[in-house]
């Protein structure tokens, strides 16, 4: 019996052992962020799905078309979600606008301690969804679209970078810090998959290159 015993306590202390080992490596993942994305080899199948064509016009664009940013709760609507979400010790006021904090922008590395130095960067951004599929679509779906909490396509980061990146697809920009990118290249993947958009063949290229060395 007491070797049964022993076994069972052994067995118990490394249960507790390995809940706090997956604890310690789980805890930077737990801190709030953009929701994760496929992984790099569901993202390989995603691309293979997604269909391949030129891109469309961006005749008839228009933001307004993507009405953002809408009420999430409260006062708050999705860009302060995002603030708050994606920084760490964040302060809102009444109002719901953040304060103080701290943000780390992913696409460069740097870091802010002002809500107005961050953009909320749309993974997908607008245009290149309507010139992807996104023109035939009901303006209820443009909006969850353009305030989707649940899929990879809000993030924080820094505002200028944002507005570098503009509207352009994998295929002519990246972000400077290489390590994320294979974050991103998912996360673009994911949102264009769930949305059913399409792809042109040098995003898709561009795509299957930073995939392919996950």
């Amino acid at each position: 019996m007491s070797g049964i015993y022993a076994r069972r306590i052994a067995v118990v202390a490394a249960s507790a052992a390995l809940a706090a080992t997956t604890g310690l490596l789980s805890a930077p993942a737990a801190q709030a962020a953009m929701p994760t994305p496929v992984s790099a080899s569901t993202a390989r199948t995603y691309l293979g799905q997604l269909t391949v064509s030129a891109e469309g016009s961006s005749t008839g664009y228009s933001r307004d078309k993507f009405p953002h940013w809408i009420t999430q709760s409260g006062a708050c609507n999705t860009r302060e979600v995002v603030l708050k979400r994606d920084g760490t010790n964040v302060v809102q006021d009444s109002a719901c606008a953040a304060t103080s904090g701290s943000w780390y922008s992913q696409y460069d590395g740097a870091t802010w301690t002002a809500a107005s130095d961050l953009d909320i960067d749309h993974m997908v951004p607008l245009a290149e969804a309507w010139r992807s599929g996104a023109s035939s679509w009901t303006t209820a779906r443009r909006q969850a679209f353009a305030n989707d909490l649940t899929r990879p396509q809000l993030i924080a980061v820094t505002d200028n970078v944002n507005q570098s990146k503009s509207d352009q697809d994998p295929g002519e920009w990246l972000p400077s810090r290489t390590a994320y990118r294979c974050t991103y290249a998912r996360a673009w993947v994911h949102v264009k998959y769930y949305y059913g958009m399409s792809v042109d063949s040098t995003e898709k290229s561009a795509l299957q290159s930073v995939l392919n060395g996950c």
